[in-house]
């Protein structure tokens, strides 16, 4: 039952930093892939692993330091009062806790989430997941404590440009009608730089606003990072810092173990704590010796390869170069996001901005031929969704836009 990115695929059984290869020969410059932030098959972490393989890896109740020292400089990443540290297996089960969390913390059982969001596919998590391009049904399927506010799209929502500050004022008369209706809600949840929409930035001051007003009736506030964190934005190692807001609850997993399956909720103690209440935390498996191993490696790596500052680097000539090209191709509605989290939206015509679906996923195609993975995004899946490993070089950054630039020619 689970979906490739082709319906041809390619074997791909090699990777070597931010190319792949199959199994009949093809190289591949992978442009989608922010499960691999140091890029593929990278050596310290394979050795690091390794080694604690032959070590030991059990059952993560057993107490051992690498996860005390990976918690630590999870926590030393967040500002304060984020400091205790939940670790689990993936983005799902980290937004499945959070909202548990929140629940928990505020006893109150209403969420309210944004539009044209995914979150995960546990119950909680895709609960509070909108994107009708994971789930056509998403909308009309929520459980009636999830409440849903428009998406803060300042490009093709009902709020544009310098109206989209619109958007904060509509969710902030949400939540207060669920206060006065006596379902305040116990958490809001957002990603702090959409993803799945594609690499769309929220309008300015739209989470301060929106957090003031969940908090102001006893609210917690979450904010899922799990895509746009750990670097990938370049200026900013978290999403919400480009907001100027710090969340209750963050949420973080895909770039935490470069492909190894981890995650992981940071919170305050005061609301870690209040889970007690719902009884005991614990995951076999999250937060291993192997999985702590794994994450402190790659905040290593991070850090010596200096790879958010090649987001930064590469992720502006990279930007420059697809805008020069919108330039030259109607097709190119908008050039979207920061760093290395980028989307190239398609439209049919600026004006009216109808997606152009069906000319993305030509396009994609086309692209695979020529040696490029990338794929579409969004409800209207129109937008390329452009989130390398950090490791991405310029000369991949011009092979990728010079490749677009052909496809988009022959489309044209």
């Amino acid at each position: 039952m689970q979906e490739h990115y082709y319906g041809n695929p390619p074997r791909i059984e090699r990777g070597w930093r931010h190319h792949m290869a199959s199994t009949d020969g093809r190289a591949y410059l992978d442009m989608v892939n922010n499960v691999t932030p140091l890029g593929h098959a990278h050596p310290r972490v394979e050795r690091a692993v390794a080694r604690q393989l032959r070590r030991l890896n059990t059952n993560s109740r057993f107490h051992y330091a690498a996860v005390v020292e990976f918690s630590e400089r999870l926590a030393a990443l967040l500002p304060a009062p984020l400091d205790t540290v939940f670790l689990v297996n993936s983005g799902s089960e980290a937004v499945d806790l959070a909202v548990r969390l929140a629940i928990g913390a505020t006893g109150r059982h209403d969420v309210v989430a944004l539009r044209e969001a995914y979150h995960g596919w546990t119950y909680a998590s895709d609960a509070v997941s909108t994107s009708i391009a994971d789930n056509p049904n998403a909308l009309a399927s929520r459980p009636d404590w999830v409440h849903t506010v428009d998406s803060p799209n300042p490009y093709r929502g009902r709020h544009r440009g310098e109206d989209a500050k619109a958007y904060a004022a509509e969710a902030v008369r949400t939540v207060e009608e669920l206060a006065a209706a006596g379902r305040a809600p116990g958490a809001f949840i957002s990603e702090s730089f959409y993803g799945n929409a594609g690499a769309v930035a929220l309008p300015d001051q739209y989470l301060a606003q929106v957090y003031a007003a969940v908090r102001r009736h006893g609210g917690l506030t979450v904010a899922d990072e799990i895509q746009v964190g750990y670097g990938r934005l370049g200026s900013w190692f978290w999403g919400f810092e480009q907001q100027g807001v710090i969340p209750d609850i963050v949420t973080v997993a895909k770039a935490m173990g470069n492909g190894h399956p981890l995650g992981a909720v940071i919170t305050s103690r005061a609301v870690a704590e209040r889970y007690r209440d719902q009884g005991y935390f614990f995951s076999s498996t999250g937060g291993s010796p192997v999985s702590s191993v794994a994450g402190l490696t790659v905040l290593d790596a991070l850090r010596d390869e200096d790879l958010q500052g090649n987001a930064v680097r590469v992720g502006t000539h990279l930007k420059a170069r697809l805008e020069g090209l919108a330039r030259r191709h109607p097709l190119i509605g908008a050039v979207h996001g920061a760093g290395l989290y980028l989307g190239v939206e398609l439209v049919r015509d600026r004006v009216t901005l109808e997606p152009a679906p069906e000319e993305t996923a030509e396009l994609c195609d086309r692209m695979l031929d020529l040696g490029v993975v990338v794929q579409p995004t969004g409800d209207h899946q129109n937008v390329l969704k452009i989130k390398p490993p950090l490791c991405v070089d310029r000369a991949a950054a011009d092979f990728f836009t010079d490749t677009l630039d052909r496809a988009l020619t022959e489309l044209r």
